[in-house]
């Protein structure tokens, strides 16, 4: 789904201009983006959880040659979805 799509059916669902639907889908994602760069978790009742995690650095083996690779760590944008879409994803 593309973003001008989410905005129309927002816009729909909520009763508003297309034009305050995205300007309502900005600021939220504005807002959401500034809290994880704060290292703050975001819960989304009914979908999920978005959080900012460190991968630990690690070495890693080239299966041909041996070679082996240092990886820093870094940090990783994690979903968590809640239970009840996990259960629904099985059965799709």
């Amino acid at each position: 789904m593309l973003t001008k799509d989410l905005i129309s059916l927002i816009a729909e669902a909520a009763g508003l201009s297309k034009k305050d639907a995205e300007q309502l889908l900005s600021t939220t994602n504005a807002i959401i983006r500034e809290k994880l760069m704060a290292g703050n978790a975001i819960q989304l009742q009914g979908l999920g959880a978005l959080e900012i995690k460190e991968r630990q650095a690690r070495v890693i083996v080239h299966p041909k040659t041996g070679e082996r690779t240092a990886i820093p760590s870094k940090n990783q944008l994690v979903f968590r979805p809640v239970a009840n879409i996990k259960d629904e994803l099985k059965k799709v």
